[in-house]
């Protein structure tokens, strides 16, 4: 099969790699959409019952009442929750986005279509909610109150709206600068899903007091809208979407000036069936 050849302004997908290419038609978008609602919806329930066991009242709270601790706790288990999710079989089919400002970052790669950029956040915002509202059903009325309530993030006391958009922005931008780099190599690609949760695991402990370490909008709208805690919603969505686009933006010129290509839109490192990009 002969390379794809490049667009203005795009990164075409990996050279000589057929099955690697991003879902075309409408119903297999529709299906991954779904897979993609689905993932985020254990994500979500998933990291709220890390934060009720590790914040709200608990032994581990009991045992580790230091915040700092329990962000190291928090960050790690998303972190690894997180890659062995990308690591799923759903993850494989879909590509393991889980966020938002990913899929856009795909899109704007060229490996992934425009079209599916809207039913792939369509499904991980409605995962999102749908995730808060499993975690009440299972852990109850807890999860509604303090420190839980729903998992919902908040800036460190005296942040303003746009030292947030700000910090959101940087780290998006280089979360999707060191996997997009990653992706570039066929032997650097299968570690992507453990470093997109060692990434975001970081992003947790490091910023956990003062942003709440997001850098994902899926992450905050589903809590955000089941507690109310909407003032900083906007820059929780918008922020990373902004951060990803320009780490985009620079990394392809660098493409171009480098002869490099970004080889699928799948976080798993791998071809639509499954095989390994550098098998």
């Amino acid at each position: 099969m002969a390379e794809r050849s490049e667009q203005p302004g795009r990164t075409p997908a990996g050279p000589n790699v057929p099955n690697s290419a991003a879902p075309e038609d409408w119903a297999t978008i529709v299906r991954h959409g779904l897979v993609e609602g689905a993932l985020t919806l254990v994500l979500l329930f998933g990291v709220l019952t890390i934060v009720r066991w590790v914040v709200g009242p608990s032994p581990v709270s009991a045992t580790i009442p230091q915040i700092h601790l329990q962000l190291l706790i928090i960050g790690i288990c998303v972190g690894i929750f997180l890659a062995l999710l990308i690591l799923s079989k759903p993850g494989r089919l879909s590509g393991g986005h889980l966020n938002p400002a990913v899929s856009l970052a795909m899109w704007r790669f060229g490996v992934f279509p425009g079209k599916a950029v809207i039913p792939y956040i369509l499904g991980q915002l409605v995962g999102s909610v749908l995730g808060g509202i499993v975690g009440r059903a299972v852990w109850g009325p807890v999860v509604e109150e303090l420190p839980i309530v729903y998992g919902a993030l908040q800036p460190g006391r005296g942040w303003t709206a746009g030292e947030l958009f700000l910090a959101e922005a940087a780290g998006m931008a280089v979360i999707v600068a060191i996997v997009g780099t990653f992706l570039q190599n066929n032997r650097l690609a299968r570690f992507v899903p453990w470093l997109v949760g060692f990434l975001i695991g970081a992003a947790i402990v490091a910023l956990g007091t003062t942003t709440g370490g997001s850098e994902n909008p899926a992450r905050q709208f589903g809590p955000a809208v089941l507690s109310g805690h909407i003032d900083f919603l906007w820059v929780y969505l918008t922020a990373p979407m902004v951060g990803a686009t320009v780490a985009t933006i620079v990394l392809n010129r660098l493409h171009q000036r480098q002869h490099r290509r970004v080889l699928t839109h799948r976080l798993c490192g791998t071809r639509a069936d499954g095989s390994r990009l550098d098998g």
